[in-house]
């Protein structure tokens, strides 16, 4: 994964990632990867408005996983003091299952100890996300039993089933705390 860049977003990429996260969470273009939610959800997943935000917002980072020019994998981070909160983790489908996203993920957990000083990770995952749930144990992280509701906000989907999210956490190697 050395040919593999990992940056912070800017604001004028926004429009950019969020076509990203779309391609890579709904429609014909996700099911070329594993972590598809089209069945699951109808719409977007999110918009450029709400990426924006998420650079502009205080406590918060997209960073982008560049291969040369060609954006391959981003997410969103929020510092909730010694917890890093990771959201939006979207890798590119037609490259999914060659490592990426396992480097990816490494290099997110290593970013938020050394940048945020963060002890834990924690994220909420769709809970019928069975695979996706066991790829993220298989990474060290552990299942809470915390359940909270999907948000029935439009602008993230329009559920095709009754969904909630799990949330997940993993202790981090190397934080401050």
């Amino acid at each position: 994964m050395s040919h593999l860049v990992l940056r912070a977003a800017r604001f004028d990429e926004a429009e950019q990632i969020s076509k990203h996260v779309n391609a890579c969470y709904r429609g014909d273009s996700s099911r070329q990867g594993w972590t598809t939610e089209a069945d699951l959800l109808g719409g977007n997943r999110t918009d450029h408005e709400e990426i924006s935000d998420l650079i502009l917002s205080q406590n918060s980072e997209v960073l982008l996983c560049l291969g040369g020019q060609e954006l391959v994998a981003s997410v969103h981070l929020k510092s909730a003091g010694e917890v890093a909160e990771l959201g939006m983790l979207a890798i590119n489908p037609a490259i999914q299952g060659r490592g990426v996203g396992k480097w990816f993920l490494a290099e997110i957990e290593r970013y938020v100890v050394q940048t945020w000083g963060a002890g834990r990770i924690r994220m909420a995952v769709i809970t019928v996300r069975e695979e996706l749930i066991a790829f993220y144990e298989r990474r060290g992280y552990k299942r809470t039993g915390l359940i909270k509701p999907f948000d029935l906000d439009e602008r993230n989907g329009i559920p095709r089933q009754e969904l909630e999210f799990e949330i997940l956490q993993k202790e981090l190697v190397g934080s401050k705390s």
